[in-house]
């Protein structure tokens, strides 16, 4: 079973790896977009640490929600409202419940991840966020290692691809051969889930 501590372990794990990997962030996205990604996202999950720190919030939805919300309030450009909408989404599915399975999340991430899809019109192949979380959902119900390397796969097959939504949409074939910034710190999103369940919970036991 997956607590509120779990949670709160998971945005630390993210808040530390996107402090870690900002300046590749901003480099993918200097390519292709604002050059912005990286700064956006660190100061994003540096303002969740802080508020998470300050609330305490007592169940695995609630600490969703409440970085969702702190992202939005946070986060300049389409990475707020969509990050903030994937963890807002996905922590109303959980509801009230102190402890969830990890079916539950997968349930619940899967319902975040839906919502961000129709919040920006995109789909799978489009060379966005989605290229990376919709693999991760498949499989995040047996493992979590299986779906951090789903959505890192799934950020690299992005490179090929043609930009259709988005800020390098409107570069054309000019997106063509650069990995898609908002893929990568999905990974790293997903990635972090990983790590907050720790060696023995790879596999969702």
């Amino acid at each position: 079973m997956l607590d509120t501590d779990f949670f709160l372990r998971w945005m630390a794990a993210t808040a530390a790896a996107v402090d870690r990997e900002s300046d590749r962030l901003t480099e993918l996205d200097s390519a292709i977009g604002d050059a912005d990604h990286g700064n956006n996202m660190r100061r994003g999950f540096e303002a969740v640490s802080g508020v998470l720190d300050e609330e305490t919030p007592g169940t695995p939805g609630a600490v969703l929600t409440l970085a969702g919300r702190q992202l939005i309030s946070t986060v300049g450009g389409a990475s707020g409202p969509l990050y903030g909408t994937l963890l807002r989404r996905t922590g109303k599915a959980l509801g009230d419940a102190t402890e969830v399975t990890p079916g539950q999340l997968a349930e619940a991430f899967g319902a975040g991840v839906a919502a961000v899809a129709q919040l920006g019109g995109a789909q799978a192949g489009d060379k966005t966020m989605l290229d990376a979380l919709l693999p991760a959902v498949d499989v995040l119900g047996s493992s979590f290692d299986q779906a951090r390397d789903a959505a890192l796969a799934g950020a690299l097959e992005t490179v090929p691809l043609q930009a259709r939504k988005g800020r390098a949409s409107y570069l054309g074939e000019r997106s063509i051969g650069h990995q898609d910034p908002g893929a990568a710190s999905s990974a790293l999103l997903v990635g972090a889930l990983a790590e907050a369940a720790g060696p023995s919970g790879g596999g969702n036991a």
